[in-house]
C-alpha cells in the first residue's frame, strides 16, 4: 500500500503523517522511515523531524521486500538472456544481484546463475566476465566463452559505446555534457575520489537530459572510460547524485542506474553487434 498527501502546513515529518493519516500506524510510518519508503518532493527523507511545509508533496511507499526474499526470488528466477553464441553471452542483469562471486558468496551471483542455467548434463560451459554491473545496476551484462575471447574483447573495450539511463537527483545546469575528471579508489573505505591526485586514473563520462520532472531528472550517459562506480561518482561530483545510492548520495529502495545498451564489434566474426534492455518498471517508477 502507498500513499501521497500534500503538506498543508509546516510541522515535523513523522508527527505530521501520525496526524495525517489515523489509519496507519505509528509503528508502520517509522517502519517506512527507516527502510526508505518516504519521500518529501521525490527525494527520499529518513529523519523523523525533518520539516516539510505547506505545499510539499509526500509519498509513502508500499515496504520494500527484505535482502533475505529479494535475493531469493532473484535466485529462483532464470536470467534472461540477450545474445548467446560460441564466444558470447549477453544477459539483462537484474538489480540486486552480484556480477560475480566475491569471498562471502560464491553461488548467488549472475555468472555462477548464468553458468548453471546454461549448463547440460554433458557439457559443463565456462563463462568469463567481460565487464561487471554494480550489484544494484540493472542492465545489459556481457561474458566470454573462453578466457582468450574475454581478452580480445577487452583489448577493444575503449571502442564499445556503452549507454546507460540514470536517475538523478536535481536537474544539471546544463542540459548535456561532458565530465573529464580522474578517477581514484579508496580501497579503505570502497569509495571513487574526484580529481587531480598522482594515483588518480583519466575518467571521462558524457551526459544528456533526457526528461525533468519533480525534483528530478532522467540521463542518457555515455562511457568512454569504465572505472569502478564512474558515473555514480561523476554524477555526485557533478552535484546530482544519483536517485538511490548510499554511498555518493542519499540510499533508497531502488539505485537509479541502468545499462541500457552496448554496442561491440564480434571478435571473432567483426560483425557489429548491439544489445539492448529496456529499463524495468521499478527503475522507471523513480521518475513518478
Amino acid at each position: 500500500m502507498s500513499q501521497k498527501i500534500q503538506a498543508d502546513r509546516t510541522a515535523a515529518l513523522l508527527p505530521y503523517l501520525v496526524e495525517r493519516l489515523p489509519d496507519w500506524s505509528r509503528t508502520t510510518l517509522k517502519q517506512r522511515l527507516k527502510a526508505g519508503c518516504i519521500s518529501v518532493n521525490g527525494n527520499t527523507v529518513k529523519k523523523h523531524d525533518f520539516q516539510v511545509n505547506s505545499g510539499d508533496q509526500l509519498e509513502i511507499d508500499a515496504a520494500p521486500k527484505s535482502p533475505e526474499a529479494r535475493a531469493h526470488q532473484l535466485r529462483s528466477q532464470p536470467i534472461e538472456v540477450l545474445y548467446q553464441d560460441q564466444d558470447l553471452v549477453a544477459i539483462n542483469k537484474p538489480a540486486g544481484l552480484l556480477s560475480v562471486s566475491t569471498a562471502d558468496d560464491n553461488k548467488h551471483n549472475a555468472l555462477a546463475i548464468l553458468r548453471h542455467q546454461l549448463s547440460r548434463r554433458d557439457r559443463e560451459i565456462k563463462l568469463w566476465p567481460v565487464h561487471r554491473l554494480d550489484r544494484d545496476t540493472s542492465g545489459v551484462l556481457l561474458f566470454a566463452t573462453s578466457s582468450e575471447i574475454r581478452e580480445a574483447v577487452i583489448a577493444k573495450w575503449s571502442l564499445a559505446e556503452k549507454t546507460y539511463l540514470a536517475v538523478v537527483q536535481g536537474q544539471p545546469e546544463q542540459k548535456s555534457g561532458t565530465i573529464n575528471q580522474p578517477l581514484r579508489l579508496d580501497e579503505q573505505f570502497y569509495f571513487m575520489h574526484v580529481g587531480e591526485h598522482p594515483d588518480a586514473k583519466p575518467a571521462i563520462t558524457h551526459y544528456q537530459t533526457a526528461k525533468t520532472q519533480k525534483g528530478r531528472s532522467l540521463l542518457h550517459v555515455q562511457l568512454e572510460t569504465g572505472r569502478q562506480h564512474q558515473i555514480r561518482a561523476h554524477l555526485a561530483w557533478l552535484g546530482h547524485p544519483v536517485i538511490g545510492d548510499p554511498r555518493y548520495g542519499q540510499g533508497g529502495d531502488r539505485l537509479g542506474l541502468h545499462a541500457l545498451r552496448l554496442k561491440l564489434v564480434h571478435p571473432t566474426s567483426r560483425i557489429k553487434l548491439e544489445f539492448e534492455t529496456p529499463a524495468p518498471a521499478d527503475f522507471l517508477k523513480l521518475m513518478d
